[in-house]
Order: C-alpha cells, then sequence, then structure tokens
C-alpha cells in the first residue's frame, strides 16, 4: 500500500518544477521559421521534433516581445535593480572601511608606531 503511494507521489511530481529541455536560441529560430509562413506549423513540428501548438505558443511570444530588441536597455528592469541595490551596499561597506583604516592609521602615527 505505502509503495503504492509512493509510485503515485512520484508520477505527480515528475513534471512539477521542471525545466523547459529548449533554450532561447532554439524557440527564437523555431519563431522565426513560424513567422516566415513558407511551412505549415505541422511541417515545422515535424521538422523540428515538437508539438505544434508549443511553435504557436513561442511565435506569440517572439511577437510580444519583439519591441525588446530595439528598446534601450531599462534601469527599472528587476535585474538593474537588484545589481544597483548590491553596488550601493558594497560601496558603503568600503567607504566604512576606508574610514576605519584612515582612522586607525591616524592613531597609530599619534602613538608613535609604525603605520604601513
Amino acid at each position: 500500500m505505502f509503495l503504492l503511494y509512493l509510485r503515485q507521489e512520484k508520477k505527480k511530481n515528475k513534471n512539477m518544477g521542471r525545466r523547459s529541455k529548449f533554450d532561447a536560441s532554439f524557440k527564437a529560430k523555431v519563431a522565426i521559421e513560424a513567422l516566415k509562413e513558407s511551412k505549415t506549423l505541422q511541417e515545422l513540428a515535424v521538422e523540428f521534433n515538437i508539438a505544434p501548438s508549443l511553435i504557436s505558443r513561442w511565435k506569440e511570444e517572439f511577437i510580444r516581445n519583439s519591441a525588446a530588441a530595439f528598446a534601450p536597455v531599462e534601469e527599472n528592469s528587476r535585474e538593474v535593480k537588484k545589481l544597483k541595490a548590491e553596488n550601493d551596499r558594497m560601496l558603503k561597506i568600503i567607504g566604512r572601511q576606508k574610514v576605519e583604516v584612515d582612522f586607525f592609521a591616524k592613531a597609530c602615527e599619534e602613538a608613535g608606531l609604525k603605520v604601513r
């Protein structure tokens, strides 16, 4: 009974969190071929060994996101914001450390100790 339960759970979780096996360049290639309309979706599906519905979805996604190719890099993107925040955090840390080093160097000089 327990083994049957484990098998069922394994089957349920098989596709959960699965990453796409197609990279972005392959998807773009297929979408561009679909946009050319020189072949039917079925012919493309056979050629690339994927479902016609997948080709349609990639084609629509390609069209929907095509303006991004001509748009300037947005400074509001999530990744850019994250990198800027990390950069600011690092600059604050470096600034604090510089102040501390300068303070201790001055204190050592005043105490007559050799600095560097």
